[in-house]
């Protein structure tokens, strides 16, 4: 018994399945997992190993050299990207994009660290791996307020990190912004020396007053009790009271009578964070992977709401990023989309179909949908802005199987079939037609499933919703339709015998056509060769910016600029900002002067200085620590002020600050791209390298378009470099260790001990007391001490001012320069690209063998999402070959159908075009849709021939009656798809309106292939006179 024939004898029980599973499918979608982005894989891992006091060369050679080529050895490796800086490598792992299970990729890479580590030579640090490098902290918060210390701030963001992990939603909380407290004993050393002391002697005394140390235990009757010797400090008095016994007469002198005691923090501050211009310590939160990003919303809004009645006057938590909000407006923006197109689908079924069979096919589309979200939850797949555009892709195609159905069986009661006889023979003669139709369109989407790239992962959901949702529409038309069609329709008076008027013109057309065969597939083959080449002339973006109320910033100063510098200018453009907020009128309204929207301008900001803060957004890469470095997020009212916002705040920092190299974007779609245009030169000669690098600056300097030209080296830093005289030290009694050892404690300050105030642990430093001021001059006249005395260091050594690389970057073991560069409005990377290349491969040719360059940024990031699509095209068309031949057991028909996909790129191109628009990878994404509708309407019409070739109609006959049978279903089909992508042409942004203009344009052109071009391909295929 047949699916349709057991819904019809047991229709009670059909519907009450079908009510339960709508009912199960609303339940999913409440619950459901929402996010903004369907995210992908982060393949990258981080290896730390801190050197200190080394340069970048001797880093370079003594560590990073043997670690990379550990990595080396990693048969999963793309690249591996080294850097090289005073006292640190940091070598950054990339795994090839084919690889998804990372776990025991990153425990072999552990395994070959820990090896080469154990060869790196004394005084190098354990390499620390970092492997939760993709980790998303989507809600960022900022605890601030006027007049508060950093030592307040921290303890309230722990208080609050605290709570926040009892959330049920709440995978990490990390803190930034905090400052390092300290107790500082700052000596003079004349002062000392009247004592006749030593810094180091009193670093030896006082390193062994604070203790914490077991003093054993004795017998106390029958219980044995611990002896706690009472060695550490209670209180900040207890340090200064500490007394000291002077090595040379035995005397004892209170500590504060030798070194000045107070209580700060590090120094230089490390990595400040300011919100509106205030000190910052930023709590940043981690969802769990099973999380729902609303839900954890409105959890934190609870907690933090509640935490906030308990702060003190003027201490306060803001948001700097919170992604539930932004998903919530997403995924409520594309339901409404998806809503507007049903409601539209919906009207067109009940105005050209009439009210009952308009009814039943409308029902087929919100039951096909929420069948979809109940598959989509139990798979793992949640509600975003992939997923919800698939929904509304698959919405035009999933009605195309009901208008199938219900007209056939409409057909056959007009007929004086009996009703159930009409809806069993309908679904029989259907169902693998409609299958073969359905699995041929979602065949189209397979490349995109199992593309090997991160763009293949962020829209793989695309495969998966519109297989999803074609299946459960082809399902519920032959076991829904035929029950709905049984209990609603009733037979329509209808002409026995086609009329030969109906259609005319279109019989007349079609057997021009068929008669001029040979020059109308010249005319279409023209055209199609005309549109390729017509690409070439619209722009190429491989992703449009985002549309979110916020943008980012970074600052970067000249290479070796003291953080204290860099503060001086953020606080500087911070004021600047404050000008771009809004201002309450006395109307009532906001606005910011002289901004050309009416809307409100800057909201609030926050800036990191020094790094690039957590991971806010999948696509944000945090910059390692760099003094000159500042990272901004920047919230505004409307996305629309932001342009002009960017270009205001760009403007007065290059006249402001010069010396500066600002750059403002927009928040990414998909991955993150530094540069949009990026050169790669790698070489062994590092010299030639960068005489090549200065050329290739130089040539984009000079573009048209491109501004902002970089690379990742910087220029050289000035190093002191202290030359010791060996003789003279050995004269003096000093070695290299005591030398090192008197500088440390005179410029760094060396760490004596702990003292605890509860729970904290704050350093204890001894420091020179003019080490935040000392000149060259001065560190000259610095004493270094030995047992028997000191000297100065003028007296064993000299002083020189070098300069050196402050960074060495390396890839796969060459030294390599990234040379990138911005685009100014209305340019696109691939217009500065094409501007540079040829120039760039002339130039190649005269470069020795040992130096190449590499093409990054938006081409590569392109070419590696295109090509991990289309190397899966091949596959993706041998199933709808396989699938086509099963159903016609015929080669020619499925030729025919094949034939059709690259002329319904002239409609594509012709819409771009027109539409003003560009090709992207998103656009790529819709050809590829397209693709599969115009394969789903052409096996319906050739379907067709054979039936009305079967009932014994002359060829020419069978193809225009095919035509005008199936001419309103494919008219139907193209209409509803084109107004249900309407709402997503209109709202859906940049990165949907280039998608939608592919799919209405082609699908607008590809009907008329279908009804014109098919036949005509069909009758020289056949060989049909007209």
């Amino acid at each position: 018994m047949s699916m349709t024939a057991f819904s019809l004898n047991n229709s009670r029980i059909t519907l009450v399945i079908i009510a339960v599973l709508t009912f199960l499918g609303v339940q999913a979608y409440n619950t459901i997992p929402e996010a903004y982005d369907p995210g992908f894989t982060i393949r990258n891992a981080q290896v730390i190993t801190h050197f200190p006091g080394a340069s970048p060369k001797r880093v370079e050679d003594l560590v990073t050299d043997p670690l990379e080529k550990a990595v080396l050895e990693l048969a999963e490796l793309d690249f591996v990207k080294s850097q090289s800086k005073n006292g640190v490598s940091i070598l950054t792992v990339a795994i090839k994009e084919d690889y998804s299970d990372l776990q025991p990729i990153w425990d072999k890479l552990r395994r070959k660290i820990d090896r080469a580590a154990s060869k790196l030579p004394e005084g190098v640090g354990v390499p620390a791996v970092n492997d939760e490098f993709g980790d998303v902290y989507g809600i960022v918060l900022a605890i601030h307020g006027e007049g508060f210390s950093y030592r307040e701030l921290k303890q309230t963001a722990e208080d609050l990190r605290s709570g926040l992990f009892l959330l049920d939603d709440v995978a990490k909380v990390d803190l930034h912004g905090v400052q390092q407290e300290q107790i500082k004993l700052k000596f003079d050393a004349n002062a000392l020396a009247a004592y006749d002391l030593t810094p180091n002697q009193l670093a030896d005394i006082l390193s062994k007053q604070n203790i914490v140390l077991s003093g054993g235990s004795v017998v106390f009757g029958q219980e044995r009790l611990p002896i706690e010797p009472s060695g550490n400090y209670n209180t900040p008095d207890e340090i200064k009271g500490t007394l000291v016994t002077l090595p040379s007469s035995g005397k004892t002198v209170r500590l504060d009578s030798l070194v000045t005691i107070e209580s700060g923090y590090e120094f230089p501050i490390n990595n400040p964070v300011y919100f509106n211009g205030k000190p910052s310590v930023n709590v940043a939160i981690a969802m769990v992977e099973t999380g729902n990003n609303v839900r954890l919303g409105e959890q934190v809004d609870a907690y933090v709401a509640q935490f906030t009645r308990q702060l003190p006057i003027g201490l306060e938590i803001s948001k700097v990023n919170f992604a539930p909000k932004e998903v919530k407006d997403k995924v409520d923006q594309f339901v409404s989309s998806l809503v507007q197109s049903m409601t539209v689908v919906g009207l067109v079924m009940f105005i050209f179909l009439g009210w009952r069979t308009g009814l039943i096919v409308s029902l087929l589309v919100p039951i096909s949908m929420l069948l979809t979200i109940l598959v989509m939850s139990k798979i793992g797949v949640g509600l975003d802005q992939i997923s919800l555009a698939a929904l509304i892709i698959a919405l035009g195609m999933l009605v195309d199987n009901g208008i199938v159905m219900s007209e056939n069986i409409l057909v056959r009661i007009n007929q004086g079939v009996s009703k159930k006889v009409a809806a069993i023979e309908s679904a029989n003669e259907l169902k693998l037609p409609l299958l073969t139709s359905s699995l041929t369109t979602s065949a189209a989407f397979l490349p995109i499933f199992l593309a090997k790239s991160n763009m293949g992962e962020y829209t793989g959901a695309l495969f998966v919703v519109v297989t999803i949702t074609l299946l459960a529409s082809w399902l519920l038309s032959l076991v829904m339709i035929p029950l709905l069609c049984v209990l609603l329709l009733k037979p329509t008076k209808q002409v026995k015998e086609e009329s030969p008027s109906q259609l005319a013109w279109y019989a007349k057309l079609l057997t021009k056509l068929i008669r001029f065969r040979w020059l109308t597939v010249a005319i279409m083959v023209v055209a199609t060769v005309f549109a390729f080449q017509a690409m070439k002339w619209l722009p190429n973006i491989f992703f449009p910016p985002s549309e979110r109320t916020f943008f980012k910033m970074e600052v970067t100063m000249p290479m070796g600029t003291s953080i204290e510098h860099n503060q001086v200018m953020v606080a500087d453009i911070e004021q600047f900002l404050f000008s771009l907020q809004a201002k309450e009128s006395s109307d009532g309204k906001s606005s910011v002067k002289e901004l050309d929207t009416d809307n409100q301008g800057i909201k609030n900001w926050t800036v990191y200085v020094g790094y690039g803060g957590p991971r806010y957004i999948l696509p944000h890469s945090s910059r390692t620590s760099s003094p000159e470095y500042s990272f901004w997020i920047i919230n505004t009212h409307d996305y629309r002020d932001n342009p002009e916002l960017m270009q205001r705040i760009e403007s007065y920092i290059s006249e402001n600050h010069p010396d500066a190299i600002a750059t403002t974007r927009l928040i990414e779609n998909g991955a993150a791209i530094l540069n949009p245009v990026e050169i790669r030169l790698n070489g062994l000669d590092q010299d030639k390298v960068f005489a090549i690098t200065q050329e290739i600056k130089a040539k984009l300097t000079g573009i048209d378009g491109l501004k902002d030209v970089s690379d990742d080296w910087g220029q050289k830093t000035k190093t002191i470099r202290i030359v010791i005289d060996q003789q003279k030290a050995a004269l003096a009694g000093v070695n290299n260790r005591d030398i090192a050892l008197s500088l440390q404690t005179s410029l760094v300050g060396k760490n004596l001990s702990e003292f605890r105030d509860g729970i904290l642990s704050i350093p204890i430093v001894l420091s020179n007391e003019e080490r935040e001021e000392l000149n060259v001059e001065q560190i000259l006249a610095l004493p270094i001490y030995t047992p028997a005395g000191s000297v100065t260091l003028a007296h064993i050594a000299d002083v020189d001012i070098v300069w050196q690389n402050a960074k060495i970057y390396r890839r796969n073991s060459y030294k390599s320069v990234t040379i990138g560069a911005q685009l100014e409005p209305d340019y696109t990377a691939s217009e500065g690209l094409n501007a540079i290349l040829p120039w760039l491969e002339a130039e190649s040719q005269t470069w020795p063998n040992s130096i190449f360059y590499e093409i990054g940024g938006e081409e590569e990031k392109s070419k590696k999402s295109t090509g991990s699509i289309s190397e899966n095209l091949p596959l993706a068309l041998f199933v709808i070959i396989g699938l086509l031949v099963a159903q016609f057991n015929s080669f020619r028909k499925p030729i025919i159908i094949l034939s059709t996909i690259p002329i319904a790129f002239v409609g594509v191109v012709a819409g771009l075009h027109i539409g003003n628009s560009f090709f992207g990878f998103m656009t790529f994404l819709g050809v590829i849709s397209l693709a599969g509708i115009v394969i789903n309407n052409a096996i319906v019409l050739l379907e067709q021939v054979d039936i009305e070739l079967l009932s014994g109609k002359r060829a020419i006959d069978a193809l225009i009656a095919a035509g005008k049978r199936r001419m309103k279903p494919i008219l139907l089909t193209t209409l509803t798809t084109v107004l249900g992508m309407i709402p997503l042409l209109i709202t859906g942004g940049a990165m949907w309106q280039t998608m939608a203009i592919a799919i209405i344009a082609g699908l607008i052109f590809s009907t008329l292939l279908t009804l014109i071009f098919v036949p005509v391909l069909y009758s020289i295929f056949y060989r049909v006179e007209a």
